[in-house]
């Protein structure tokens, strides 16, 4: 098993709060302006050790069948699916991460410039603009 650090309060691992993130999807999408504090605020994590804590959790939502998503005002969805991060997990983290690190250190930087994550409701078609 692996040392991994632990949250300063809840003492769960990285890997234990990574795992978390997914089931929020039920409820609401993911911001990157919610992985990026969670690794710098709960874990200390900065540069490499904070791209890779946000690495694993996009490729979590990923996995989990989460799309990257933003909001387009007037298209009639409340999120709309981002293509051009790429078609594989490695290439959205990648893409993202790049877009991310130079944003400003701030959650309303990172609510504007900075894509969500969402997975499509069947019973809400409304809710993720797929194409």
């Amino acid at each position: 098993m692996i040392d991994e650090p632990r949250d300063k309060d809840s003492g769960e691992t990285i890997s234990e709060a990574i795992s978390q993130y997914p089931h929020e999807l039920d409820r609401d999408a993911v911001g990157i302006w919610q992985i990026v504090p969670g690794g710098r605020m709960d874990f200390g994590l900065s540069g490499d050790a904070l791209a890779d804590y946000v690495r694993r959790t996009i490729y979590a939502l990923l996995d989990a069948g989460a799309v990257p998503v933003r909001h387009v005002p007037g298209s009639g969805f409340r999120w709309s699916r981002q293509t051009q991060y790429g078609l594989t997990r490695e290439e959205i983290a990648e893409a993202i991460i790049a877009e991310w690190e130079p944003v400003p250190y701030d959650s309303y930087s990172m609510i504007e410039h900075c894509p969500w994550f969402a997975r499509p409701r069947p019973n809400d078609p409304n809710y993720v603009k797929m194409d």
